[in-house]
């Protein structure tokens, strides 16, 4: 993808907070999709280290879409002060807020669209639940997720923290193995410190809870993903449809299984299909919002 859009780091003060991301701008973009990446991560997650063709926030612009690939609260620039975000209010005002500041006068076509993967989903729900923000987005996409654990992922996860990483992790997250450029779990993963802030702990330990509750709130349109090789979630019909109907207020739950996949979609080899798909759905969201056509014809999603 040679003539992919390179990102920026930026870094804006939010309320005294460093706040950072990724940001890679699309001419006259027909929207804006802000990214929101998993535990244990940062908005590289989106950059595919050493592998750009498979990265979103080089492939969005090429598509139309302006990308922000945001740190969560407590994640990069932020995540010396951790303790300032247990509040999940706080955590959704300030990352409104970094939105805002990093976006500033630019042109944000139809609006906003939020793509969140695994843990990030937790987030990118509250944004879409809040009452007046969440019905202004175009849609939102969540993947690397769900409400029930496979059995031996139940297993592996019983231990882990954010400073413990259980012998099996790795089987979960990056396998099979040649899903995935080699090396990349490394490169990607938060080397120093904490892997992830700390109220991470309680977004885990009530995650089926929390996600019930706000999915419920939800008022605009939802694309649900799953990858073929999912090895935490469980992925069979009746988890699926569990997932989709919690969306009780969403006028449109879309479902999709990607295939040659493994739980880090934006990571592996089928990478630039998932983001086809991501952006696809994005255009639907945003003809539907404006009432134009949109070009959703030249793309294939698989509903499971």
């Amino acid at each position: 993808m040679s003539n992919a859009t390179s990102p920026t780091a930026r870094v804006v003060l939010v309320d005294g907070v460093p706040m950072s991301g990724l940001l890679a701008e699309a001419q006259n973009p027909r929207a804006v999709v802000v990214a929101l990446h998993g535990g244990a991560t940062t908005s590289a997650y989106f950059d595919c280290p050493g592998h750009p063709a498979l990265s979103l926030v080089r492939f969005g612009p090429s598509h139309g879409y302006t990308v922000l690939a945001l740190d969560r609260p407590g994640f990069g620039a932020s995540a010396l002060y951790a303790e300032e975000f247990v509040d999940p209010t706080r955590r959704v005002e300030m990352a409104y807020a970094a939105v805002d500041k990093i976006l500033g006068g630019r042109d944000r076509g139809a609006g906003l669209f939020v793509l969140a993967h695994s843990n990030g989903t937790e987030l990118a729900l509250r944004m879409a639940a809040d009452d007046e923000r969440g019905a202004a987005l175009l849609g939102i996409e969540i993947s690397g997720t769900g409400l029930r654990q496979q059995d031996a992922a139940r297993a592996v996860l019983a231990g882990a923290s954010v400073t413990n990483v259980p012998t099996g992790l790795r089987g979960l997250l990056w396998e099979p193995a040649e899903l995935y450029p080699d090396g990349i779990a490394s490169a990607v993963r938060i080397k120093t410190g904490p892997i992830s802030p700390g109220y991470e702990a309680d977004v885990v330990a009530n995650w089926a809870e929390t996600v019930t509750e706000l999915a419920a709130r939800v008022r605009v349109p939802v694309r649900y993903v799953l990858a073929e090789h999912e090895r935490v979630w469980s992925t069979d019909e009746a988890a699926v449809r569990e997932v989709t109907e919690l969306f009780t207020a969403s006028p449109d739950v879309t479902a999709v299984r990607q295939p040659n996949a493994g739980h880090n979609l934006s990571l592996g080899h089928a990478a630039t299909e998932y983001h086809l798909g991501a952006t696809a759905f994005a255009e639907q969201c945003r003809a539907r919002r404006t009432g134009s056509g949109g070009t959703t014809t030249d793309f294939t999603m698989e509903a499971s």
